[in-house]
């Protein structure tokens, strides 16, 4: 199969996004596709990019009997940001009542989903570390903005990027500043490309 030139996929892709501003920034991106570094640490590196995903229908899915798995691709995409040491974080809806603190919530979620994986694999909750981000109340459920206002606000002026499958995240998210990617489109990747992300972070904050 003839590949397609990294620079031709990554400039369209960051044209199509929407989330950045200007052409020039888009061939800057394109060019840094050709060189990127291994992660966000490597000498040179001029700025960072954190990517936060939704999770129902995002990364996981639960099925008509109930188990819950990885949706088809979701695990190998974690896994090659791992390897590129991009820090990823969960911004996702759940009852507010599950706890007074994210660690609160984020443990309860945790044993929800644990009862019914029926995955292989396990669910790589180690990868998120302490950026799992829920509603303090309800009315700081998504699609309001606070949770990813709290995100950009620990971002340390990282580019932020968010991934979800649905379009009224994706908006509000991008009116925040996010670069924003719809899961699930027919005829486009499942996730937001990792070349492209890792070009992201390469650009000046």
């Amino acid at each position: 199969m003839t590949r397609t030139p990294a620079r031709k996929i990554t400039a369209r892709l960051l044209m199509a996004l929407g989330g950045l501003t200007a052409v020039a920034v888009s061939a800057t991106a394109a060019q840094g596709a050709e060189r990127l570094p291994q992660d966000n640490a490597a000498k040179g590196h001029r700025g960072c990019v954190v990517v936060y995903f939704d999770l129902g229908e995002t990364l996981i899915h639960t099925a008509e009997d109930g188990s819950i798995r990885y949706l088809p691709g979701a695990a190998e995409h974690l896994r090659a940001l791992r390897a590129r040491h991009i820090p990823v974080g969960l911004i996702t809806n759940v009852p507010s009542a599950w706890g007074n603190t994210d660690a609160e919530r984020a443990a309860e979620l945790k044993k929800v989903v644990a009862e019914d994986w029926a995955d292989s694999r396990p669910f790589t909750w180690s990868d998120f570390g302490d950026r799992i981000l829920t509603p303090r109340t309800e009315a700081e459920r998504k699609p309001a903005a606070a949770l990813w206002e709290r995100a950009r606000d620990t971002s340390r002026d990282c580019r932020l990027v968010y991934q979800a499958e649905t379009t009224d995240e994706i908006t509000a998210s991008r009116s925040l500043g996010y670069v924003s990617y719809l899961v699930g489109r027919p005829h486009w990747p499942a996730f937001m490309p990792v070349r492209l992300i890792a070009a992201l972070g390469q650009l000046p904050n």
